[in-house]
């Protein structure tokens, strides 16, 4: 039950295994179609309009001397449409020609519900299933507050499919998601505000990081407001207002809500079966089984964190453990999460709170990207590199990155975590010169040294 990239993972997995299989695709999710939301209406469009709004900024920015940094117009309403163009070929390429070679799928375009749990009704259709997966995904959630039904509104669907920009705007919600969209829009010169209700922005990410990508969105003009707690909502003449608990008040052309996301769980009848929900979203147990025999879920439709990735790793898991004898589990201390802004967020493993609220003796350094020589050749030194090793072994429990390229750079920690390595295994790899990723070593050495007072090269 879905058709992004869990349903996707489960299906491919279930025809290697030769499983007679019927994807029933829709959800409540509008925009995301056969595909799911990432490909739709997520990462893929979002990232592309990123791309473009750093190429645009990268321009105005003059980074370097000796070069022409002419800008004559930015036609937002064309590169709407390269974007819409690069969503629908990928689509037809990664999921329409995908299904139609999976020679023991079949997909049904219609919203799924529980007659039994071995039995899905289809619209006019009744499907009958030894197993089920659930993966449904989610949509933007939006608070509840006094007005909101009166105003219309940006979510991230609505964003990606804006026509024109909007003269000022307003995000609610200061993770990844909103920080993507508020540093985007600004780019392209959008007068651009963030309230976010906690007394930082990416309140789960090391407070350095986050501090510093605060400092970075508010040299590019982004307004962030912090302890924000919203009131009221209200809409006159094109303008929308939000009143807030403290008695303030803002106002812009529209208003975005990343808010969180609330599972697509409404039609699927789950009352019927008896299937357990937590916060709303499906309970698994870590083999991803719900608490209905042979029933399972997977990707966004069961929780954080919510990664197309992750999501995909969930599918084919559960696939493989209801057909074969696996019983494979996921380790989420072992998924990498990125926010893409610019410079980029990266990180995976533990944060220094939470492996001492594990009860774990740990260390930690934090190395400036401004010490690693490729940084300065880039023209880019924004950025750091922190590392959360336990005290005693020095493995490494953690490493959080903000840098350019983050997303990209963040796999070598991924390998430490999920293999157990230590900052000397680091150290003793040997790292091309000069790159970015050479920033893991050198925070690694800080560890052991003075890492300023070093030669670029020195092992």
């Amino acid at each position: 039950m879905g058709q992004g990239s869990a349903a996707f993972a489960a299906a491919i997995k279930a025809n290697e295994l030769g499983i007679k299989t019927v994807m029933i695709g829709k959800n409540e999710t509008n925009g995301a179609v056969l595909g799911g939301t990432c490909i739709n209406v997520g990462c893929v469009p979002s990232k592309r309009l990123i791309t473009v709004g750093k190429w645009i900024h990268d321009l105005k920015s003059r980074r370097f001397d000796g070069a022409d940094y002419s800008l004559r117009n930015v036609d937002y309403a064309e590169i709407g449409r390269e974007k819409d163009a690069l969503v629908s070929a990928l689509r037809s390429e990664k999921y329409d020609n995908v299904l139609a070679n999976l020679e023991n799928i079949t997909y049904i375009n219609e919203f799924g519900s529980f007659i039994s749990s071995n039995t899905i009704r289809a619209g006019k259709n009744e499907v009958y299933a030894k197993t089920v997966l659930i993966a449904t995904g989610a949509r933007a959630s939006v608070p509840n507050i006094d007005g909101i039904e009166k105003v219309r509104y940006l979510t991230n669907e609505e964003a990606l499919s804006l026509k024109k920009l909007p003269h000022s705007l307003i995000v609610v919600g200061g993770r990844a998601l909103g920080l993507e969209f508020a540093q985007l829009f600004a780019r392209l010169g959008v007068e651009v505000t963030l309230l976010q209700r906690s007394n930082t922005i990416i309140p789960d990410h090391e407070p350095e990081i986050a501090s510093l990508l605060h400092r970075y969105l508010g040299d590019e003009g982004v307004n962030i407001k912090t302890n924000i707690a919203l009131s009221k909502i209200s809409e006159y003449k094109g303008m929308k207002r939000i009143e807030t608990a403290n008695g303030t008040h803002f106002e812009a052309e529209e208003v975005l809500f990343a808010t969180g996301r609330k599972p697509n769980v409404e039609k699927l009848g789950h009352e019927i079966i008896g299937l357990k929900l937590e916060k709303g979203f499906i309970w698994t147990n870590e083999f991803m089984e719900t608490n209905i025999k042979n029933v399972y879920a997977a990707g966004d439709v069961a929780g954080e964190p919510m990664l197309e990735t992750l999501a995909a790793k969930e599918g084919s898991v559960a696939t493989s453990n209801a057909f074969t004898v696996s019983k494979a589990k996921i380790n989420k201390d072992e998924v990498p999460k990125a926010i893409f802004t610019d410079p980029e967020v990266a990180t995976v493993g533990l944060t220094d709170a939470e492996a001492h609220g594990r009860g774990l003796k740990c260390s930690c350094n934090i190395l400036p990207l401004s010490l690693v020589p490729k940084a300065s050749i880039i023209g880019d030194t924004r950025g750091a590199v922190k590392i959360v090793i336990d005290y005693k072994t020095h493995k490494i429990l953690g490493a959080h990155i903000i840098a350019p390229n983050a997303a990209d750079l963040i796999h070598e920690g991924v390998l430490a975590v999920k293999f157990g390595l230590t900052i000397d295994d680091i150290i003793d790899t040997v790292h091309v010169f000069p790159t970015l990723s050479e920033s893991m070593k050198l925070a690694a050495q800080s560890f052991y040294k003075d890492v300023s007072k070093l030669s670029c090269c020195t092992d």
